[in-house]
């Protein structure tokens, strides 16, 4: 799955699973460029990077128009705080939403002209909040199934030129895990919750997004790669009251 010679932006790609992402592409052989509104607290020697706040689109657009050549686009950047819906105004939320899936269409949009010329492909990573409840982050959890959604509308209307697939990934352990899910403590149990046993690295996540963009999976286009270690156990194994060993 070498991508020698290949331009790929990172949107994002300066901390967690941008930059896993934009290391794996880099280790693939692709020249990478990370964009963000702030420079990477920890240097990407494997990356060029480009201050670019997503939110303006005359900014993204000039970002675009300035590049020689673009073959695959990473839509990464996104997030959230923890923030019940009462506890904010709609407006609040509606920036969520802005920065989860405005963004990622404004990019896609931006950048189609490139790769069309280069029958490049886009890669959006979802989330696993996009198809379950998510207490805490409700317009997180919108965001992501819209953006799901538009990547499948996406992959239709761009076809044959380029190919649009999408990471539904799941908990993964960045230098941010602690904000979530406690200490080291609080994250060996929540690993504990993953069939898988732990965590999902940035690297595993950059890994599978070097695979949709690579020609291994030239005749994927409009499909969710679950990238969540098996998913979450079922609550109702725990509570029931059968089938239980001595």
């Amino acid at each position: 799955m070498r991508l020698d010679g290949k331009v790929v932006v990172v949107t994002g790609g300066t901390r967690g699973v941008g930059a896993g992402t934009a290391r794996a592409f880099a280790e693939a052989g692709a020249d990478v460029v990370v964009c963000a509104r702030r420079q990477p607290e920890v240097p990407l020697p494997e990356a060029e990077f480009r201050p670019l706040d997503l939110r303006d689109p005359d900014a993204v657009r000039a970002f675009f128009t300035a590049l020689p050549r673009l073959d695959v686009l990473v839509n990464n950047a996104g997030g959230t705080p923890h923030r019940r819906l009462t506890d904010a105004e709609a407006e609040r939320h509606a920036r969520v939403i802005e920065l989860n899936l405005v963004a990622p269409l404004t990019a896609s949009l931006a950048a189609y002209e490139h790769l069309k010329r280069a029958r490049g492909s886009v890669v959006m990573i979802g989330s696993v909040s996009g198809g379950r409840p998510s207490p805490g982050s409700a317009a997180y959890g919108a965001a992501k199934a819209g953006l799901e959604s538009l990547a499948r509308s996406m992959a239709v209307e761009w076809a044959p030129d380029v190919r649009v697939n999408t990471l539904v990934v799941g908990m993964v352990r960045t230098e941010l895990a602690h904000l979530h899910y406690g200490g080291a403590d609080g994250i060996a149990h929540v690993s504990r919750t993953v069939p898988l046993g732990r965590l999902a690295e940035p690297a595993d996540v950059g890994a599978a997004a070097v695979f949709l963009a690579s020609d291994a999976a030239a005749y994927i286009s409009g499909a969710s790669l679950l990238v969540h270690g098996g998913g979450e156990r079922p609550a109702f194994l725990d509570a029931a009251t059968v089938n239980k060993e001595a």
